[in-house]
């Protein structure tokens, strides 16, 4: 099967959504507005198999709604991230965070230049975000930041 990712448009929300929902992820502040911060992996058929967005806050941004369908291969996964390079840089973000609270998930996004940070380092921006409030709620939650 061969992949593409394209980015999002205000014409994906409902697209958006859909997948996230099945994947058991939240969509708050997924918009017509904020559809430009997403990506979009999909097969030849263009169903969707796999988002990444960015929760833009100042310079910063907040990765969220990754979700990988079974079966996409570990490429496309990394193909992924690299857009998503890209579509920050070229939205003015310069540093990039990323909560989790799967340890597991810890080397994959090292392998891709992500580094460990207290939760204490975060900036402000970052830590007003919805997701990042909950995530601060869970024992085992986690922190990672890449720089652009």
């Amino acid at each position: 099967m061969q992949a593409t990712i394209r980015y999002a448009d205000e014409n994906d929300v409902k697209k958006l959504q859909d997948f996230l929902t099945k994947a058991k992820l939240g969509i708050e502040g997924i918009t017509e507005e904020t559809a430009q911060y997403f990506l979009l992996l999909e097969d030849e058929q263009g169903n969707t198999k796999g988002t990444l967005g960015i929760e833009p806050a100042g310079k910063a941004g907040l990765l969220r709604s990754l979700a990988i369908a079974p079966g996409m291969a570990e490429k496309d996964i990394f193909v992924l991230f690299d857009r998503m390079l890209v579509l920050a840089k070229a939205k003015g973000i310069e540093t990039l965070y990323l909560a989790t609270n799967k340890p597991g998930a810890i080397p994959f996004f090292q392998v891709l230049g992500f580094r460990h940070v207290d939760s204490k380092e975060l900036p402000v921006e970052i830590t007003d975000s919805q997701h990042v409030q909950r995530v601060l709620c869970v024992d085992n939650s986690l922190f990672l930041k890449f720089s652009l």
